[in-house]
């Protein structure tokens, strides 16, 4: 920007410049050619009296070397004779003499002839000669365009000084406002802006400010809200307690497993409570979460007689996810493999390490799923769930620059590709956009059920 207006001050400046000082210098050009001509003038009526008493070829000549600069001055009188160094030709003299006014001559090329006829007694006519060298009909000209073009660069730096400084201006109160936008969009809730520049960019740095204030409000209502909901399962819960309590030993298990959920309700409840922060860098182990996932999903796996494998989870991976959230996307794929296909399906789970990217692969040998651009979008489900899962899954994979994709497995129900890219640590957020759909584009020829 600051480039920008000082191009156009340069411009501005530029055309202003030529505008008046070509003019100004045509007429400086005039005037020292005027001044010229004009001394020329005078050395001629100087010697006029002369002429008007005398035609003495001797009183002339002294006449003329008294003038102080002789060389220039020639005397044409009626008789033909010439005193001093003659320079026009006779046609010039005696088209001089028919006008019978003072008149110039450019025959000599850039320099000029003024020549001034003088009547004399019995009615002939002298011509005095005045050469006027170029030197003299442009003394002072150069000098002068030098000074009008020292004016012009003067006031063309000026208005670029002033333009850069406005720029400057503009361009600091626009890198805070983006600055400030872009912390805002990386979680950054606290940053707020003192509006400076013109008065369309406080405006604009006042509504940022107000809108920060705003997110914040929003933000901590939605927290509320979560909170709440989360906080409402404890009553149903507690009543299931109490029910299983009631069931004596025999239903020690289903007791563990509940108390495991309430442990997630109530670390529920504390993350909603908390005020959101600028997300940090984090990286967990793939294959350890994956191992641990499938150790608890296994208990229910044999309870329901379903083969189940696990591949390529042997080594450490390293991927730029949360252990919780990835632990939380897991077990989302795989309890719609238990809810969506009849109990003895059976599936797989494959790590996949690329060289930037990773996935995890969860294929069923189920009935598949029909429309997965459907079982993609935010709450649209076909099999009676809320159908937050998969979407849950798609905003993890595309947070890291991956994406998830849904088509049919080799075992002939729904595979479903959990990619994570690991050659960036960045989440993709800043955007609503999602940049990197194009980078795993979905097949649309895969059958499969919907699935939340």
């Amino acid at each position: 920007m600051r480039r920008t207006l000082a191009l156009l001050a340069l411009a501005g400046a530029s055309m202003i410049a030529l505008a008046f000082l070509v003019p100004f210098g045509i007429i400086v050009r005039d005037i020292a050619h005027d001044r010229a001509i004009a001394e020329a003038e005078r050395q001629a009526s100087a010697l006029v009296p002369v002429l008007a008493i005398t035609t003495t070829p001797a009183r002339l000549a002294r006449a003329v070397a008294s003038t102080g600069q002789p060389e220039r001055i020639a005397l044409h009188l009626p008789d033909g004779r010439k005193i001093g160094t003659p320079r026009a030709s006779a046609l010039t003299v005696a088209t001089a003499v028919r006008l019978t006014r003072a008149a110039t001559s450019d025959e000599l090329g850039d320099d000029s002839l003024l020549l001034r006829p003088v009547t004399l007694e019995n009615g002939r006519t002298a011509v005095i000669e005045i050469f006027v060298p170029v030197q003299e009909l442009t003394r002072g000209v150069a000098v002068s365009w030098a000074v009008l073009t020292g004016v012009a660069l003067v006031l063309m730096a000026g208005s670029v000084l002033v333009a850069d400084r406005l720029g400057a201006r503009l361009v600091r109160a626009s890198q805070r406002l983006g600055n400030a936008a872009t912390s805002l969009g990386a979680g950054d809730l606290t940053v707020r802006i003192a509006p400076e520049g013109p008065t369309e960019l406080v405006a604009v740095g006042e509504a940022f400010n107000t809108m920060a204030d705003r997110v914040i409000q929003l933000l901590a209502a939605e927290r509320e809200m979560a909170a709440d909901l989360s906080h409402r399962l404890r009553t149903p819960l507690t009543a299931l307690r109490l029910s299983l309590d009631h069931l004596g030993p025999e239903a020690e298990q289903s007791r563990r497993a509940l108390g495991r959920l309430e442990a997630e309700v109530d670390e529920i409840i504390a993350a909603a409570r908390q005020p959101s922060r600028a997300p940090a860098l984090v990286h967990c182990d793939a294959a350890h979460v994956l191992r641990e996932r499938l150790t608890f999903w296994s208990a229910l796996a044999d309870d329901q007689q379903r083969p189940w494998q696990l591949i390529g989870a042997t080594e450490p991976v390293r991927i730029p996810v949360a252990a919780t959230e990835l632990s939380a996307v897991v077990d989302a794929l795989l309890g719609n493999v238990f809810r969506h296909t009849p109990q003895g399906t059976a599936f797989t789970v494959t790590l996949h390490q690329g060289p930037d990217a990773v996935g995890i692969l969860i294929a069923d040998a189920g009935p598949g799923i029909a429309d997965p651009e459907a079982a993609l979008r935010r709450g649209a489900s076909g099999a009676g769930s809320t159908g937050l899962g998969l979407d849950i899954a798609r905003r993890l994979a595309e947070g890291s620059g991956g994406a998830l994709r849904i088509d049919s497995s080799v075992l002939g129900g729904a595979h479903v590709q959990l990619w994570l890219r690991t050659d960036q640590y960045e989440p993709l957020f800043r955007t609503a956009r999602r940049p990197q759909a194009r980078r795993w584009p979905r097949r649309k020829d895969a059958t499969q059920d919907a699935q939340d």
